[in-house]
């Protein structure tokens, strides 16, 4: 053993260092809280990674961090997402400052985030895998492995495991990852072509293949397809001359592909953790829920997590909140983990559909999408993260957990601008005075009534419609409100 436990009563553990580990700690460290992130990789963010789309919700999420801009200036802005068959969807109506899709890789992502995540004093912790963990009623000790084979002990009051599917956090408290394989021997590969795709995304399934192509924007592609005819295990070796033919099978072509740099044949999953928490550790991201990759909604998905938990986790940790506030990030994304395993599980079933009954099942379904705006707009505000809402206590008033678009204030600064700070928000008509120094208060730039209470993610906490010459005073708002204020 080298060295002892490293007590400490107010500060977190995020193991895994991909981008929802990276945002989470940075929030936490923003915040104020001592952060450890440990990470079994060296010090390497690698451009090996899977995913290559940043959704609307996703980008107002990194907005209200100060980064979306910079990672905008890395993309490429798509303004129409291809489902299945003949669906595509435009996004310029969107509800959002974003009113489109980024394509980008997720490397790129990463390096923003860590960027931020040093600034805010992030520790971290690289070469050091978890091999065990223990929780008391005062914290977690984890036991970890060095690079040089030591072990030494690490202790925080709380520990989050950001640390993907395979995550060692999941396991060691002994929580299940049911569900199964969907897709088998999916093809991946880095490669360069000889001709450019018209599209900036260019995908497509005909017959028994599925191809996708994405540019890194370093002269190299991202290519990802699968042959449903060629079902092996992924020890199988691969070669270039298969991904070819299965970009010819899907594509019509295979774009000239060449001087492969990578190449990996695996498996496509849908699970998902029963529980995102027991006791002091929590999961978020891969860890606790995998999708098929349809739809682009995986690394979303966690950084969305993140943004949710990493405000409650402050709160709690610095003692401006219960522990009970912990079990709400439970129950709200756990709820939103399933939706998108349904909806990216639907999107690869209709793309991939094979049977005259499911090719007219999804000719239907297009169709319907095509003509009916509230279907489609659900689809897309699932896809997008946009129409996602948390529940409500009964008798609340309708906007009570919704998302809160990124609406100009009456000082000229955009909401999200305001929620900058990681405090709440409370929006309120002109004229209409209110202290309170748990909240910032800001006024709408319109004539609106309604009063707005904004978590610091974005997502309705309370609301109500104040008539002329009514204030706000604290007894309006929900009585939790004074455990989980921020200041």
């Amino acid at each position: 053993m080298n060295g002892t436990a490293h007590d400490s009563s107010r500060s977190v553990i995020v193991v895994g260092s991909g981008p929802t580990g990276l945002l989470l700690a940075g929030d936490l460290a923003a915040a104020g809280v001592p952060v450890t992130l440990v990470e079994k990789r060296p010090h390497k963010i690698s451009n090996l990674s899977r995913a290559f789309v940043v959704h609307a919700r996703t980008l107002e999420q990194l907005d209200a961090r100060g980064v979306a801009d910079d990672i905008e200036a890395k993309g490429r802005p798509l303004d129409r997402l291809r489902l299945f068959g003949n669906l595509s969807i435009e996004l310029t109506g969107l509800p959002t400052r974003f009113d489109h899709l980024l394509v980008i890789p997720q490397y790129e992502v990463e390096q923003v985030l860590e960027r931020r995540a040093v600034d805010a004093g992030v520790t971290f912790s690289h070469e050091t895998e978890v091999t065990g963990l223990t929780q008391d009623a005062d914290g977690v000790t984890l036991r970890v492995r060095r690079a040089d084979g030591s072990t030494d002990l690490l202790r925080a009051a709380y520990v989050v495991g950001t640390d993907g599917m395979r995550s060692s956090v999941r396991e060691a408290v002994g929580l299940p990852f049911p569900g199964k394989s969907v897709i088998r021997s999916v093809v991946l590969a880095d490669v360069r072509l000889a001709e450019e795709p018209e599209n900036l995304l260019t995908v497509s399934a005909v017959g028994d293949a599925f191809a996708f192509i994405a540019p890194f924007g370093d002269g190299y592609y991202r290519v990802i397809g699968w042959n449903r005819s060629r079902d092996v295990p992924d020890s199988e070796p691969l070669d270039l001359d298969e991904i070819k033919e299965i970009a010819r099978l899907a594509l019509g072509r295979d774009y000239g592909m060449h001087d492969a740099r990578w190449m990996s044949r695996f498996h496509s999953d849908e699970r998902q953790a029963p529980a995102y928490r027991v006791g002091r550790v929590l999961l978020a991201g891969d860890a606790a829920h995998v999708h098929t990759p349809a739809g682009g909604q995986g690394m979303n998905t966690g950084l969305q997590d993140a943004a949710n938990l990493g405000w409650k986790l402050a709160a709690v940790v610095t003692g401006r909140a219960g522990d009970a506030l912990l079990d709400t990030y439970q129950t709200e994304r756990h709820a939103v983990g399933k939706a998108v395993l349904r909806s990216s599980g639907g999107i690869v079933r209709l793309a991939m559909a094979k049977y005259p009954w499911t090719l007219a099942a999804r000719a239907a379904l297009t169709g319907f999408l095509g003509r009916v705006r509230p279907a489609r707009n659900k689809v897309i505000g699932n896809v997008t993260g946009l129409g996602f809402r948390y529940a409500a206590p009964k008798g609340a008033h309708r906007l009570t957990g919704t998302r809160v678009p990124d609406v100009l204030l009456g000082d000229g600064v955009r909401l999200y601008e305001a929620l900058r700070g990681g405090e709440f928000v409370l929006i309120l008509p002109r004229g209409t005075a209110y202290e309170d120094a748990r909240v910032k208060v800001a006024h709408w730039a319109s004539e609106r009534r309604t009063a707005l209470l904004v978590r610091p993610d974005g997502y309705v906490a309370w609301a109500g419609e104040l008539a002329e010459n009514r204030g706000v005073n604290s007894t309006d708002f929900p009585a939790e409100f004074a455990t989980y204020s921020l200041r």
